[in-house]
């Protein structure tokens, strides 16, 4: 059985949304100055790399991190490929969602990733009216191959609040570009941060 694992590594060089905090890993301790142990000190947002969006992200009073259902989270899932600069109704149009629950976008998103630290502000994003249909076909979970499944600049965050109203679950960050379009059963596990608006996940999908 081949893993794909579709988390991104978290490093001081991986690229954060503006405004979020930046990663930074501090050697607390270490074998090599003394210490008994090698202990890292991490200092990141909950919303860096590959991560989950909580309702409580956009809605001050939605469920949080610990009140979502894991088994949202896993199960089968359908990678769908987009190659085009927007995910909006008519492109979604192209596909059928009959009995899919959980779908995760590949887009030219995924090799934004090589870039380095550097933010890209041009990548491809999810509409609000394309938000509508995937509530609309009963999806629960929607993942996308970078850090946002808004338009860069928003200040509306429809796509965001079309979701989160509607109990969908966001997955942010994902590097699709080793994985093939089709089904597989995927592994989505937040970290347990208690009370949270999100949280950093390790992503895997099995064919």
């Amino acid at each position: 059985m081949k893993i794909y694992d579709v988390s991104v590594q978290l490093s001081a060089d991986l690229p954060t949304y503006p405004g979020d905090p930046k990663i930074s890993f501090e050697q607390s301790s270490s074998i090599s100055k003394g210490d008994p142990a090698n202990v890292t000190r991490i200092d990141m947002g909950s919303h860096t790399g590959t991560h989950i969006d909580a309702p409580y992200h956009f809605i001050d009073d939605g469920p949080k991190l610990d009140q979502l259902k894991l088994e949202i989270m896993m199960g089968r899932t359908h990678v769908l490929q987009v190659t085009a600069p927007v995910i909006n109704e008519s492109v979604l149009e192209e596909f059928d969602f009959t009995d899919k629950t959980r779908v995760l976008f590949k887009t030219r998103n995924s090799y934004l990733w090589d870039r380095g630290p550097e933010f890209v502000k041009d990548y491809v994003y999810i509409e609000p009216s394309a938000a509508e249909l995937l509530v609309r076909e009963g999806i629960k979970l929607v993942g996308i191959d970078y850090l946002s499944v808004e338009k860069f600049g928003s200040t509306k965050f429809e796509t965001h609040l079309e979701f989160l109203r509607n109990d969908i679950v966001i997955l942010e960050g994902l590097n699709l570009k080793e994985v093939e379009p089709g089904d597989y059963d995927m592994v989505c596990l937040p970290m347990r941060l208690a009370s949270g608006d999100g949280a950093p996940a390790r992503v895997i999908l099995r064919k």
